[in-house]
């Protein structure tokens, strides 16, 4: 085997690779350098500032994998190398330690002023009262996801001797009450918490996910700390808190614009510490990462499937070719899934019932995680490792695959149980493999999916249709498409349509308050 590393690396990772293969170190190549001697390479590994295009990527004519010894591939042409049949495998757990130590540290560092009192004391001053603290000893912390980081923060903090609430919808509370942990509701850990910190990754819906509504929530005098992304918390929102005296102060080692702007209001504030996005910044760190890229390089090269794959798994040529036009509806369903289902998720069970002459149901089980637990957890989630977040995660998974019942001669069937109850999705595909929802809960129905749905229970009544069409009408989102289930006449019934553009909340209030309307709930995919 042949490997070429690219960037630098700890050399107990390049030890670890000239074990088992020839390792080759060539560092600042251009990219017409790299496309020249990557052709005879089985691997090639890179951290940050190599960056692996398509053109690379075709060029590696033996290459079977691209290791990033780090959590992103924003540098790696992940969809070339998909369609090349290169695994792309990174190392998102190497500095979990590292960052939740930071994050404890930050947290010390505010609250007992250490940055404030260094600088003053060079200044010349020696005024001891100015920097009075507080104890993080039974003050209750506040910790927004439960991932791998959230969860050594959860257990730090316990060795502490705080008390520890936890918001993460993907954490079973049976898991986090073995580590001292309360599970609790976003509001209520908000209203509850002297130390706040966030641990999810950056998405549509974590984006500014403390804005100004949340801080009016909190204590008088919560201290508020960030070392996950930048832009989950609303910067300008904090800013003015920390002025008016609702927030006693921040830590804060991500930034929405990095490197920081010189202007953020944030920097002129005393009572706010930053650093410069050093929460994987240690020798251990980026040993940890690198040997972690390493043995992920070297398993698939001996064609084993592994933890921190971000593209997809292999399986049998056979169950490929027959499964894989199913596999963009499982990651429909649980897409919709995780957007309609509330509370803590306890089980998720997937039935297929076909006739494809195939054992394997695998591809399909991980597409339906995928899209259920990457709505939360974006790009960390993939098809081979979104399994074991779930098992991580104390969710319960069963799979079950039959010859084909009742009309359809392929039925895919999805459950989910939360702590608040559950839900059932099935679907199929229509003509050429057009996916298209089929039932929900009790109804039934032919909807295809749309990139934008709404799914309106109703009282089956004459106008209810028509009211909710002239509200979407007058605010020019226009309606691609039209399902309506079921049970009986004049009963509770859904509706389900597909909308060109997304509806605005205005819009959703005011569909909610049409008579004969139940609820409104939003799909986006």
């Amino acid at each position: 085997m042949r490997i070429l590393v690219a960037d630098p690396i700890s050399e107990q990772g390049i030890e670890r690779l000239r074990q088992s293969a020839q390792v080759d170190v060539a560092t600042k190549l251009k990219e017409s350098e790299l496309v020249e001697k990557i052709r005879s390479y089985d691997a090639l590994i890179v951290r940050s500032e190599t960056k692996v295009t398509q053109k690379v990527l075709e060029a590696g004519r033996s290459l079977k994998v691209v290791g990033r010894a780090g959590v992103g591939v924003d540098n790696i042409d992940v969809e070339a190398a998909t369609r090349l049949g290169i695994v792309v495998v990174n190392a998102p757990s190497g500095n979990t330690l590292a960052a939740a130590e930071h994050t404890v540290a930050m947290m010390m560092a505010l609250c007992r002023n250490i940055p404030q009192a260094d600088a003053s004391v060079r200044r010349g001053e020696w005024t001891r009262s100015k920097f009075l603290g507080v104890e993080l000893h039974d003050k209750t912390l506040g910790i927004i996801g439960l991932g791998r980081v959230g969860f050594e923060v959860a257990r730090i903090a316990r060795g502490l001797e705080m008390h520890v609430l936890a918001h993460d919808p993907f954490v079973s509370h049976e898991k986090a009450e073995r580590l001292g942990v309360q599970m609790v509701s976003l509001e209520e850990l908000l209203k509850r918490s002297d130390f706040i910190t966030v641990h999810t990754p950056l998405t549509d819906d974590s984006r500014n996910l403390i804005g100004p509504d949340e801080i009016e929530l909190m204590k008088p005098g919560v201290r508020i700390v960030n070392c996950a992304r930048g832009g989950i918390v609303n910067e300008a929102a904090l800013a003015d808190a920390i002025v008016r005296g609702k927030v006693a102060g921040a830590a804060l080692d991500v930034f929405e614009h990095e490197p920081v702007e010189p202007t953020n209001p944030l920097l002129s504030l005393p009572k706010v510490i930053v650093t410069p996005h050093l929460g994987a910044s240690t020798e251990e760190a980026q040993i940890n990462v690198a040997i972690s890229v390493v043995e992920s390089v070297l398993a698939v090269l001996r064609g084993e499937l592994v933890r921190d794959a971000v593209n997809l798994p292999r399986v049998s040529a056979q169950a490929l070719t027959l499964l894989t036009p199913y596999v963009p509806l499982a990651e429909k369903l649980g897409k919709m899934h995780a957007q309609l289902l509330r509370g803590q998720i306890r089980r998720i069970n997937v039935v297929f019932s076909a006739d494809l002459g195939t054992t394997e149901m695998g591809p399909l089980t991980s597409a339906v995680l995928k899209g259920f637990l990457r709505s939360a957890l974006q790009d960390s989630v993939n098809a081979v490792n979104a399994p074991i977040v779930a098992r991580e995660r104390g969710i319960h998974v069963s799979e079950t695959l039959q010859p084909p019942t009742g009309s359809y001669t392929s039925l895919l069937e999805v459950w989910v149980e939360s702590s608040e109850g559950s839900q059932y999705l099935a679907g199929t595909l229509l003509g050429k493999n057009e996916p298209r929802l089929v039932r929900i809960d009790g109804y039934v129905l032919d909807a295809p999916f749309a990139d934008h749905m709404l799914l309106i229970d109703h009282v089956d009544r004459p106008g209810v249709i028509g009211k909710i069409g002239t509200i979407l009408g007058s605010r020019d989102i226009n309606i691609s498409g039209m399902q309506v289930g079921r049970k009986v006449v004049g009963g509770d019934a859904i509706m389900v349509l597909g909308i060109d553009m997304p509806a605005d909340k205005q819009a959703i209030d005011e569909i909610a308050r049409t008579p004969n309307v139940i609820s409104v709930k939003v799909v986006n995919f």
